[in-house]
């Protein structure tokens, strides 16, 4: 019979080929840095700014009698009709369009260079004025940025 102490004891030496783990465990800082993300997408509010803009609903074949346009040039500068306009006088041709009973319609184009916030403002201004007829020119300029990959 063998004792106990001759069954706990080891036959031979020991020997191990396993080096030691040295490399981080990543998996808990991916687990954080995901849950981080999914917090902060959840706490960025949703954009609400915008400018409410009704568009009419034209019928086939009716023309308004006159036609206005604005362009926006890359430069920020509002050209009326072919004219460079500052804000103010700008403010007062919309107004005095809006006013106008034969309701002209202003074609505004816009270059793709120019700056959002200056487009911005301009809708805002043309809304404030009271113009009813808009008509939104060369947005196929921006059909390229609808189609990216």
């Amino acid at each position: 019979m063998r004792s106990r102490k001759s069954h706990l004891r080891q036959t031979g030496p020991a020997v191990t080929t396993d080096k030691p783990f040295a490399d981080l465990n990543i998996t808990p800082l991916i687990d954080v840095l995901l849950v981080l993300l999914v917090m902060m997408m959840l706490s960025i509010p949703a954009a609400t700014h915008k400018v409410e803009v009704d568009l009419p609903a034209g019928t086939l074949g009716s023309r308004p009698s006159a036609i206005n346009k604005l362009f926006l040039n890359s430069a920020g500068t509002a050209i009326w009709n072919g004219i460079p306009m500052d804000s103010d006088r700008l403010r007062g041709r919309l107004e005095m369009m809006a006013r106008d009973p034969a309701k002209p319609q202003l074609h505004f184009e816009s270059d793709a260079r120019a700056r959002y916030e200056r487009f911005d403002n301009l809708v805002a201004m043309i809304k404030m004025a009271g113009v009813e007829q808009v008509a939104f020119i060369g947005n196929q300029q921006f059909a390229h940025w609808d189609n990216r990959d």
